[in-house]
């Protein structure tokens, strides 16, 4: 497969760099790092300048999943969830990944907490219809697991808010060409943690810091 990494490698070069891009997980007394861009703010309270760090957020949102309903940034608020790029006739690394995310699914699926979003980057063959036939060939639950198309534009700037590398490229299979990552969320929509989707080891990692993430929120709510 030939596909361009150089923008999303200064990207994960730049996260790197800033925060040590792999995540830790596993110990109770350890906590996620947050992904991405962090800015300086001042604010004065009581005559006090105190300095406020605001991280890297995913923009708000809205797509049309299987059942041709709107989800956006309001369908996971207050949740985590696990977030991917792929398209339905992509005879690569795609299963892979799927097999890998259902195992997620599978362990997720009654946790009101936990929410999947899969992007297709092919909207114009990945109809509402081709995405609910996908998704029943899956037997997955559509309030849990959400297979989302729309604007072709619009899911290629999410991805870039993930750091993700997707592309259309008549060279490789299936004609698009894309990373098999996935991407932990947290509830503040603060990316958490950067996995490889077709990596069983690095899926059983990314379920580990599901783990710790939701005690971390269990924790933030009390």
């Amino acid at each position: 497969m030939n596909f361009n990494y150089k923008p999303l490698a200064a990207a994960l070069i730049i996260l790197t760099g800033l925060f040590g891009f792999s995540c830790q997980g596993g110990d109770s007394g350890k906590t996620l790092p947050i992904l991405g861009s962090r800015e300086p703010v001042e604010r004065v309270v009581n005559g006090e300048t105190i300095i406020d760090t605001v991280y890297h957020q995913v923009p708000d949102f809205a797509f049309i999943n299987q059942d041709s309903q709107v989800i956006s940034q309001e369908t996971v608020k207050g949740k985590i969830y696990v977030t991917d790029f792929f398209f339905t006739t992509c005879p690569s690394i795609c299963p892979k990944m799927k097999s890998q995310m259902l195992r997620v699914y599978e362990k997720y699926k009654d946790n009101p907490n936990v929410v999947l979003l899969s992007h297709t980057i092919d909207p114009a063959h990945d109809t509402v219809a081709v995405l609910k036939d996908y998704a029943d060939r899956m037997n997955v639950r559509s309030d849990k697991w959400h297979f989302l198309t729309g604007n072709r534009d619009s899911i290629y700037d999410m991805a870039l808010s993930y750091f993700v590398g997707v592309q259309e490229d008549e060279q490789a299979e299936g004609g698009f060409a894309h990373s098999g990552d996935f991407m932990l969320i947290d509830q503040n929509r603060h990316i958490r943690g950067h996995y490889h989707g077709t990596e069983q080891e690095d899926v059983d990692r990314l379920m580990q810091d599901m783990d710790l993430l939701l005690k971390e929120q269990q924790h933030e709510e009390k």
